[in-house]
């Protein structure tokens, strides 16, 4: 019985244990259920809350892309009206421009017209005055027109044939003087032409330039670009139809390259007018001159010739734009330089000293004046002024014979001179006599009072003469072109006719400080 009740308190005591056990569970999960629920609800809620902003967020980007793309349009909009009120202007100021010309040439025409009526009648005139002239002159003189001028043009046939047959008593005795020396010119002239091949000296420099707009601002206003250029260089400028190239025209090589250099400058800068071309003309010509020089220094350096006078050096520099006979005469010098070492080494002399003479046999081609001396006599004399010694000097002056060989030098330099020059293709004598034109045109123009500047081009078919307006009136330049005209016909023997230009201007230059 005992038992009984203590197992049966024990199943109670579980069962109430148990029963206490679930009821805390009941309690926890009931707990743990109102967590996660408020959990969640904070999780909707973060979730609604993420989502209303992404919602506004977007609603406001459409919104702002919808108004940037309204205002483009209305941008759009705005400057269509805006070309199409500039185009409708631009129209209305070209047809009153249109009306303005046609009016102006309207005006002009009639005023051609009365000029035309008003020369007619003056011509009338003048016919009737001329006629009346003459019958008062054969009134006068009792002979027709006919007859007078039948008896002018006998008497000036018979004053021309006196003045030619004293001029051709003249000519024999000269001749008969100087033949010796002019058989001597003839055979040495047919000698220098029996080469096979000749070189072609170019006269003309092409300039390339990007495209053909840029020729229009080359040219200028009225053409006062090309004009300036033109004066300032003394080289001609054609502008064709030629694409994209420019040419310069001119007898020397020295204005061709400033010319060239200037325009190159002028076009790479991009302002070009008349003060700006003579500015960048007169810092190309220095940089030539710079460039001279240095050439000069480096020939004498690469031929190992040293202690060469600073003059000297820019004479050889200066022969590098020379040519003789078609032969670039820096070149030639070079080569008889060489050819002169190579022969006195070969005959036991100083090979120096032969290079040094070879090198300077010619520099009486490029001096600064123009002398009426033989270039080797010039070539002597300078060499003297500078210091060379005697055998070099007298090298420079004999390799033509024009004086006396006193050292073993002469002859080498003579020889090596000949056979530099007497290579087939070496030379061609009609570059060098058309040179000489030139420069005696030049030459005969600057004798002239007055006269600044003298430029030959048009291959020598036109001389520009350039005087100073404070020494020369208007008047005064007619007569010296037709002065200079009258020179040239007398002194000169040229193809075709030679077109005389005298330019005279006046200007004004002021600084603003």
């Amino acid at each position: 019985m005992t038992i009984a009740i203590v197992i049966a308190a024990a199943i109670i005591a579980a069962a109430i244990a148990v029963g206490v056990t679930l009821v805390f569970q009941r309690r926890a999960a009931s707990t743990r259920a109102k967590f996660i629920i408020a959990e969640a609800e904070r999780e909707a809620e973060d979730i609604k809350k993420s989502k209303a902003l992404e919602g506004r967020e977007q609603a406001l980007s459409i919104t702002a892309e919808a108004e940037k793309q309204a205002s483009q349009r209305l941008s759009k909009v705005q400057s269509a009206e805006a070309r199409q009120k500039q185009r409708e202007a631009q129209l209305n100021q070209q047809q009153s421009e249109n009306q303005r010309a046609r009016n102006e040439i309207e005006g002009l025409r009639q005023n051609i017209d009365s000029q035309q009526r008003a020369l007619e009648a003056q011509r009338h005139e003048l016919n009737e005055l001329t006629r009346q002239a003459q019958q008062q002159l054969e009134k006068i003189s009792g002979l027709t027109a006919e007859e007078a001028k039948e008896k002018l043009v006998q008497s000036l046939k018979d004053e021309a044939k006196t003045a030619a047959a004293s001029y051709i008593n003249d000519i024999m005795d000269d001749a008969k003087l100087t033949a010796n020396k002019e058989a001597k010119r003839i055979v040495v002239q047919s000698i220098q032409r029996v080469a096979t091949e000749t070189a072609i000296e170019n006269s003309v420099t092409v300039f390339h330039i990007d495209s053909d707009e840029i020729k229009g601002r080359i040219i200028g206003r009225e053409g006062r670009n090309i004009r300036a250029l033109e004066a300032a260089t003394g080289i001609e400028i054609i502008v064709d139809d030629t694409p994209e190239a420019i040419v310069l025209s001119g007898f020397d090589p020295v204005r061709r390259e400033i010319a060239r250099l200037a325009l190159h400058q002028l076009v790479a800068d991009g302002r070009i007018h008349p003060a700006r071309i003579e500015e960048v003309v007169a810092k190309v010509r220095k940089q030539v001159e710079q460039e001279i020089i240095e050439t000069g220094q480096r020939t004498a350096i690469d031929l190992g010739i040293h202690g060469l006078h600073p003059e000297l050096i820019r004479l050889v520099g200066k022969m590098k734009y020379r040519s003789s006979y078609g032969q670039n005469l820096l070149q030639h010098s070079r080569e008889t330089a060489n050819l002169c070492a190579v022969m006195a080494s070969e005959l036991g002399l100083n090979p120096k000293k032969a290079r040094r003479a070879g090198l300077l046999h010619d520099i009486g081609k490029v001096p600064d004046e123009e002398p009426e001396l033989p270039h080797a006599l010039l070539g002597m004399k300078l060499a003297e002024k500078y210091k060379e010694k005697p055998d070099i000097c007298n090298a420079i002056g004999a390799h033509h014979d024009e004086v006396e060989q006193t050292s073993l030098l002469a002859p080498i330099v003579q020889v090596c001179d000949a056979i530099s020059g007497a290579r087939p293709g070496a030379r061609r004598e009609i570059v060098e006599a058309y040179i000489k034109r030139l420069n005696d045109l030049e030459q005969l123009a600057l004798s002239y009072p007055g006269v600044l500047k003298t430029y030959a081009i048009q291959a020598g078919r036109e001389l520009r003469v350039i005087v100073g307006a404070d020494k020369i009136d208007d008047a005064e330049t007619e007569r010296l072109s037709s002065e200079i005209a009258r020179r040239i016909q007398d002194e000169m023997t040229y193809p075709g006719q030679v077109k005389i230009t005298v330019i005279r201007e006046t200007r004004s230059v002021a600084f603003a400080k």
